[in-house]
């Protein structure tokens, strides 16, 4: 699953000038949490198969369900299902068309407890019958930063009552809510065949897992669809989608590649999805296991309540990846393609083989995390992987709620709590050192074996160790123990020293963490005359000195030569060595680090030429790096600088490095760039035309506040920012409604994207009323993702509106709701 949210927060924490470090929680810390034990299995589900209708008008699943197991262990007389909230009516063993009903408890709502009046023996197969209703809106479940909500179905517009928004149906199982809409045993070590049977309004179209095997008329205005899946899957990987779809028909091999989208969108569904069969193509031939499934589909729904989600064979996507033309223009691997490779690969990691339990979620998550970057190597080429990996660690590392978790966690609250940026960014990351470590030949020959080894059944990561040992020949506890069944990550300071007389360079690593040592393995470029030499190097201890023979004093030394060790390091070598790390180390970091280097020292000249230099960067990405890493308030920088700004505003082909190009030169506030500023607003990007609006109103804001009011009506999210921006800057109460409104009709990603502009709405109302509205649904936000670390950057917020706001005719009254919805957020849990 792709857990979008778990980036906003990330980005919420790391990027906004008003965020607040959290105090990091000490490392190895010994959790006062219950031990999440691998369910046992009594029972193995076999088979299911579901017969389905729904009533619209009361948001009910009506349905009958032929669940086929065995004891698994042991001999039983009894089973125990989940089943959310349902209305049972009918509970019957099946033997051939004879029905016999059954005892039953049902008392809690949520386990149906049936005794199976006989006991059944090891190994052997029975069915039970199950009429029942669920009601998934009356369920009382709560969901997570990164699953938002957890009642597994979910009717979209049924009523038609929002003009414009479609019909829809769809399911979301995990962690454990598809015993929301069917009864099961809803565990990740489950795996069943299955057969879903859909009556729906004959208007609509359907997917599920597996192929059709039959759409038959079924009354009037009505039809049944049946799909089956005929390889065992877990039952959190089932689902259902129900709408006017258009259906896009695709290929790879001889298998059937579609793709599902509303009408509207439908014509650009081959640029949406369309690297889908070569992905497919790719994976199969880099993990040497062929895409195991019948049929792969992809389906784009509203409302969704995360990213996207890997169904067997039918894949699930946030409304974020659907977009028209001009939305395309500003499409980016890392902020949209990268979830199609994300829930392709769990196809192979999570659906073919599972996590046993949700402690093991690494195996499925960091796979998948780990594979956005293998993707955008093969397509876009290294320097776009090596960006995509960076800010994923970086994710990781901005977060500190997260240094005391380790990856495999047996100890946690709540299973939700596990889709964090332990679980995706950092077990991503440690698979890329692992892939590092080991070559990629014996890496994915490992990978190889794990897929192999656990087919259509559960793994975890000892399992996953035990195949790369057998791929590699070497022990791998230590990596393990240190990476999978540990916490946090190594802090090193590095100091280098030169000996002339000896020809000898020292470079020396202390690692200051608290809790054990890490073991390193490092590659150190030595660059001497302008040619590097690599050294492979262990650090084992907490301070460690290597030495290097050398011709003459070196360059640069290059630690971490690879740039893919998940450390926070203190590198205190000069800038001139930063200087030369840019024009001569090969990596996309190796440049990165040069520029945030020079970012701190722009009284420099050095420093300054090199962020120049670097705005010109053949990388997209880096050029926006140095962009952003500008001090405008510098002077000199500003003189230097301003020139290639304007260029770059103008004539960039990357539009999110003209963005914020646009978005430097309106920090300017120079009046000759509002000519600029009025042509970058026609540009067909909205990322472009967003940030020309915003600079306008840096320069010109009653032109601004003109363009803003003609713009309200836009759907694209970037756009509606800059138009709230100024009404942030120049607006008050009379655009409040607007910008409160869109705000909460925002899809929850696209909340964290407008928080800056309602924030710096705040400072400029004076209604009471209007000011607590905002100012509540900050603090919502904020504990709604509080474990997820938005509750320091969400305070800060609303800490930096209070300091602002110092005006007006309701100031005391501002600051004592703004202090009450901080001590709501600090006593929330």
């Amino acid at each position: 699953m792709k857990k979008t949210l778990i980036l906003s927060v990330s980005l919420l924490a790391a990027t906004a000038s008003w965020a607040q470090q959290a105090p990091r929680p000490a490392a190895g810390a010994e959790p006062a949490l219950p031990y999440r034990a691998t369910d046992t299995k009594i029972n193995a589900l076999v088979h299911t198969k579901l017969d389905v209708g729904f009533d619209y008008a009361k948001r009910h699943l009506n349905g009958k369900a032929w669940l086929t197991l065995k004891p698994y262990a042991y001999a039983t007389d009894s089973l125990r299902l989940d089943a959310k909230g349902f209305d049972i009516k009918t509970v019957a063993l099946v033997d051939g068309s004879t029905q016999t009903p059954l005892k039953y408890d049902y008392a809690d709502q949520n386990n149906l407890r049936i005794s199976l009046g006989r006991m059944m023996p090891v190994g052997t197969p029975y069915t039970v019958y199950i009429e029942y209703t669920a009601k998934p809106d009356e369920l009382k479940v709560k969901g997570s930063a990164a699953i938002t909500d957890a009642k597994g179905l979910y009717f979209i517009n049924p009523d038609s009552a929002v003009k414009g928004k479609p019909v829809q149906i769809w399911t979301q199982g995990e962690t454990e809510a598809s015993s929301a809409w069917f009864p099961t045993i809803d565990r990740p070590n489950q795996k069943t065949t299955s057969e879903i049977s859909m009556t729906v309004p004959a208007k609509y179209v359907t997917l599920s897992n597996g192929r059709m095997t039959g759409s038959t008329p079924a009354g009037t205005g009505l039809r049944t669809d049946t799909w089956k899946m005929e390889m065992p899957h877990a039952p959190y990987l089932f689902m259902m989608a129900v709408g006017d779809f258009k259906i896009y028909e695709d290929k790879w091999r001889d298998k059937a590649v579609t793709y599902y989208l509303e009408p509207k969108y439908a014509p650009f569904a081959k640029q949406i999805f369309g690297d889908t069969p070569e992905m497919m193509e790719f994976f199969s031939k880099r993990l040497g296991v062929d895409y195991p499934w019948n049929k792969y589909a992809q389906i784009v729904a509203r409302d969704y309540v995360s990213g996207a989600m890997e169904n067997t064979t039918a894949t699930l996507h946030g409304e974020f990846l659907q977009m028209n033309a001009r939305e395309l223009l500003d499409r980016e691997y890392a902020n949209n393609q990268s979830v199609i490779a994300h829930e392709l690969f769990h196809q192979w990691f999570g659906d073919y083989v599972t996590a046993e339990s949700w402690s093991n979620l690494t195996v499925n998550e960091s796979m998948a995390d780990m594979s956005e970057a293998l993707w955008a190597e093969h397509k876009y080429g290294k320097e776009a992987a090596d960006a995509h990996r960076a800010q994923y660690i970086r994710n990781y590392l901005n977060n500190p709620n997260n240094y005391s978790k380790d990856l495999v966690r047996f100890h946690y609250g709540d299973k939700e709590e596990m889709f964090d940026g332990v679980t995706y960014q950092k077990g991503g990351a440690i698979q890329d050192m692992l892939r590092t470590y080991l070559g990629d030949d014996v890496y994915f020959a490992g990978l190889n074996q794990y897929l192999k080894q656990n087919a259509l059944g559960n793994g975890e990561a000892h399992q996953l160790r035990l195949a790369m040992e057998a791929a590699s020949g070497r022990d791998l506890n230590w990596f393990f123990n240190q990476w999978y069944y540990g916490s946090g990550h190594p802090e090193v300071s590095i100091d280098y020293a030169w000996d002339a007389a000896k020809k000898v360079q020292s470079v020396t690593l202390k690692q200051t963490q608290e809790g054990p040592v890490f073991q390193l393995p490092l590659a150190v470029d030595v660059y001497v005359n302008g040619k590097p030499e690599r050294h492979m190097v262990t650090m084992r201890q907490a301070t460690e000195t290597f030495q290097f023979a050398a011709s003459a004093k070196p360059e640069l030394v290059n630690v971490d030569a690879t740039k893919l060790t998940v450390w926070l390091k203190k590198d205190n070598k000069p800038l001139s060595e930063y200087v030369y790390q840019y024009s001569h180390a090969p990596l996309f970091l190796d440049r990165r680090e040069a520029i945030i280097a020079a970012k701190d020292k722009q009284d420099d000249a050095a420093a300054r030429t090199l962020l120049v230099k670097a705005m010109s960067d053949k990388f997209y990405n880096l050029r926006s790096v140095a962009i952003t890493a500008l001090n405008l308030e510098n002077k000199a920088t500003v003189k230097a600088a301003a020139p290639a700004l304007r260029k770059l505003a103008a004539t960039d082909p990357q539009n999110s490095v003209r963005a914020n190009a646009l978005d430097a030169l309106a920090k300017l506030k120079d009046k000759k760039d509002e000519k600029l500023f009025t042509q970058q607003l026609k540009n067909e990007s909205y990322q472009v035309s967003g940030a020309a609006l915003s600079g306008l109103a840096a320069v010109a804001p009653a032109k601004a506040l003109t363009q803003a009011k003609a713009l309200e009506a836009t759907e694209n999210q970037n756009m509606l920012a800059a138009v709230i921006g100024v009404y942030a800057a120049q607006g008050g109460d009379a655009q409040w409604n607007f910008v409160r409104d869109k705000f909460d009709a925002a899809p929850l990603q696209g909340r964290f994207g407008l928080l800056e502009g309602l924030s710096n709405m705040l400072v400029r109302l004076d209604d009471p009323a209007n000011f607590n509205q905002g100012v509540d649904r900050v603090r919502d936000l904020a504990i709604q993702f509080k474990p997820q670390g938005a509750a320091e950057p969400l305070i800060g917020l609303l800490q930096s509106v209070k300091q602002r706001k110092t005006t007006g005719p309701n100031v005391q009254q501002a600051q004592q709701a703004i202090d009450k919805a901080v001590e709501a957020i600090q006593q929330a849990k």
